[in-house]
Formats: C-alpha cells, structure tokens, sequence
C-alpha cells in the first residue's frame, strides 16, 4: 500500500515548543513582541517556555522514537541563529541546540525535514519593515544561504517558507497573528509576493552553490483546503471555487509551478475591483532581473487540513480587502463532523481529491503531506478516540490517491508530535499525539491514544505490508 521509503512524520515549529525566548543571546521575534502586547492571544499566554523544548529536546527525541517516526519536522528559529537577523551575528548556542537535534535525529535514523521559516520573523528585521520590504527577501537569502552552508551536510529535505499564505493574509490583512497589521487590500498581496521573491532566492541559492555536494531537496510549504463549488450544477458556485482556489492555493503553487506569474483570475479579480474603487493595481510583478520563481520547487508541499463548499461571497462595500477580491463565501457541509475548533471540519477523503487536483494541475509532482491534524478543546481526553480514527481515515485517503489516483506522495506528518502554543489560540487548541503539561515546571509528556495508534500504522507499513 506504502512503499519501503515512504516518510512517516510528525512536525513542530520553533516558537510553538521551544521556550527559551531569550535564552542564550537568542533575539526576539514578531511573535514574542506579538503575544507580550496585550489583548492579542487567547488567556494573554505566550510561547515564552511553551514546551521548554530548548531545555528539553532529548524529552522530544524519546517521544520520536515512541512513535517510530522516519521523518520529523522541525523549524529554525532565524532569531536564535541570527538575533538581528542578519549574518552580521552569528548566535553559537543557536547553532549547537540545532546542530545536536539534526544529529540525535539521525544516530536514531530518523531523517530531518526541516523549515527555514514558521511564522517568526526577527523583530530587527519588523521593525525596518518586514515581509512588506523588498529588502527583507535578500535577507532571508543570506540566512538560507547560512544555514545550508551549516546544516545542509545532514539535512536533505529543506522547507524555505511555512504557509505564506496565513503569514500575509492572517499576519498583514486579518491582523490576528504577528505582526498584526490590518492594512485590507494591500499589505497582504506586497507580503506573498516577497516571500516568493526570498524563496526563489533561497532555492536558486542552493541550486547553485550547494546542490552537487549536499544533494538535498527545497520546496516551500502551501496550505490549502479542498474546495468544490456548493451546488455541482450551478456556474456562480462554480466561478466562485475557481476563484477561490486562485487566490488560496494558486497564490503561491502558480508561480513555482505552472507560468511564473500569478493565476490570471486572480489578477484580473484583483484589478477589476482596482478599476471599481479608482485605484492602482495592488498585486505586484515579478521582475525578470531577479531569480525566476517558476521551477522552485523539487517537491509539493502541502498542509491540509479541512475543506470547503464555495458559493459568491460579500465583499466590503466601498473599502479595499482580500474578501471583495475574491467575491467567495464558504460553507460547512453539515454532514462534516468539526473537531475542536470551528473552522476545522473533519473531511479526510477532501485530501485524495486535493492531491488528485494537485497532480493534475502542478504537472504531477512529488508530494509530501507536510502537515494534517486533528484538534482538542476543553477537557484533556488522553484516549483520544475521534483523532486516532482520523488520522487512520486520513492515511487511508492517501493510500488510496497512491494507488488508485497514481499520485507521487512520497510521505506524510501529522500536526503535531506534542501540544504546544497553537498561535492566537495560544494553549487552548491541543494538536498533539503527545500531550504536554503545562502546568508542570518539567512540561511532562504523556503519549494519546492517536499516538499510540498512528505508532502501530507506521510500524506495519514500515515492515513494507500492504494490509
């Protein structure tokens, strides 16, 4: 069902687990200036200590190999390598906490897949204007650049840039994560744009300098639901979803994979309603003196966690925004059960036809599910039945895009190998196959059900069965 080789996995992000927020010459991040104002996270908790996995990495390493992983992903924190953000100054303590992760990894063959950037900007770097800066894409070149030059001798499966998409649209038009501008209409657009400018940077980096000797792999991760039009029949539904999509998933994957340029319905969407309002256009050009971002990719990357029934939408009367742009509304199928969180319907067989499409349209690329999780609220329930269920449907639906779809999926992690600090959420959503205590000074961890069960998945299709 499987092949031999297929990664199994379970990802984390820097300032979700690590703590230590100013431990060892560490530099401060949008997000720890983000959740130290007030008003903004759930409980005004912060990542602070979050699991304390900077002090306590080996206690992670233990619950790998519970698991039985083959893959775990993990993200650099740029301001602990970096504090200013620039390679100006190098944070020795940074690079040795990272340098003993990627080498307990691999002493317990367990490969590292790992994210150059999730969501935690420098805040040196915020404060000279951020992912709005032209600038901020030359940056993030020379710190990829650095770390392939420090890590890439062991790391082979590089991620430049987690979600785009949730940095602009959530951090630059939404304003609910760092850095919390609500700037509708603009911002999130002149935000994309460069982080595909810093990826193209970074890929085209390691292709040219590193790629020969290290023999790794570098995409970036896309999130996206699957969306199908409300009613099958019915044209405007049908517009809609296309519309939707563009300006979801065709966003950052029509760039790297289809023309080098954004998908013409966004464009034109986003003009039309440009020409409404007598302003300018806000959807920037790539150059052609920079690197290309079409072919920067040598595998799909895809966070999937849920999905949606699209009709027309309501825009925002007379105000530029993203929602006018895209004139899209989505809707629940009732019949969807939703687990933890409100936007999070539980729709597993969403991701077969998500691959499907993806195979169909990004000329079928490798893919690796990067992520796919299940949450909890209120009460802990360490027998976590309904998530140990989804993720086995989960997997299933991917077995069955492997073999009956011929999609190219080379590997999947679950979201995520412990509870942590789930963003504005802040403790109060639990992803984890690992439930951490964050009540407890020692941050214990204690394995779900889900883990238990996902454990037993990998480890018979690890031994290569196919029932």
């Amino acid at each position: 069902m499987f092949p031999r080789d297929f990664a199994w996995g379970a990802g984390t992000a820097a300032y979700q687990i690590e703590g230590g927020w100013q431990a060892d010459g560490k530099g401060p991040s949008i997000w720890d200036t983000f959740c130290h104002e007030k008003g903004r996270v759930f409980g005004e908790q912060n990542g602070d200590e979050a699991c304390s996995s900077y002090e306590l990495w080996e206690k992670d390493l233990e619950c790998i190999q519970q698991l039985g992983l083959t893959h775990y992903r993990l993200s650099l924190s740029w301001a602990r390598l970096l504090p200013d953000g620039t390679t100006r100054h190098v944070n020795q303590k940074g690079v040795q906490y990272y340098n003993k992760v990627i080498d307990d990894l691999l002493a317990c063959s367990v490969s590292p897949m790992v994210t150059l950037y999730h969501f935690d900007l420098p805040q040196a770097l915020q404060d000279q204007g951020g992912w709005k800066s032209a600038a901020t894409a030359t940056l993030f070149d020379s710190y990829a650049k650095f770390c392939f030059q420090t890590f890439g001798d062991r790391v082979k499966l590089w991620i430049t840039i987690n979600e785009p998409y949730v940095c602009a649209k959530l951090g630059h038009e939404d304003g609910i994560h760092a850095p919390g501008l609500k700037e509708p209409g603009t911002a999130a657009y002149l935000v994309g744009h460069n982080m595909l400018r810093a990826h193209a940077m970074a890929w085209h980096s390691y292709n040219s300098r590193y790629r020969t000797q290290q023999e790794g792999a570098v995409s970036l991760a896309i999130n996206s639901d699957w969306l199908e039009p409300l009613h099958a029949g019915r044209t405007e539904d049908i517009d809609a979803t296309e519309r939707l999509l563009a300006f979801t998933l065709g966003w950052f994957a029509w760039p790297v994979f289809v023309t080098g340029d954004y998908p013409e319905v966004m464009r034109s969407a986003i003009d039309a309603q440009s020409e409404k309002l007598g302003c300018g256009s806000r959807l920037p050009s790539f150059s052609k003196d920079e690197p290309a971002v079409l072919g920067t990719a040598d595998f799909f990357a895809l966070n999937y966690y849920t999905s949606r029934k699209v009709k027309p939408g309501a825009g925002c009367g007379e105000m530029l925004c993203m929602k006018s742009d895209r004139d899209a509304g989505e809707v629940l199928d009732p019949s969807w059960p939703v687990c933890g969180v409100s936007w999070l319907a539980v729709v597993p067989h969403g991701l077969r036809k998500l691959l499907k499409y993806i195979k169909d349209t990004f000329n079928n690329p490798a893919v690796y599910v990067t992520e796919s999780g299940f949450s909890q609220v209120g009460p802990l329930q360490l027998h976590d039945v309904q998530r140990a269920e989804f993720h086995k449907d989960t997997i299933l639906e991917v077995a069955k895009a492997l073999q009956d779809d011929k999609v190219n999926v080379r590997g999947y992690f679950t979201w995520s190998l412990l509870d942590n600090f789930e963003w504005a959420d802040g403790f109060s959503v639990r992803f984890g196959l690992f439930h951490v205590d964050f009540t407890d000074a020692k941050r214990s961890r204690t394995v779900y059900q889900s883990g238990r069960e996902y454990a037993k998945i990998i480890s018979k299709y690890k031994c290569g069965q196919s029932r």
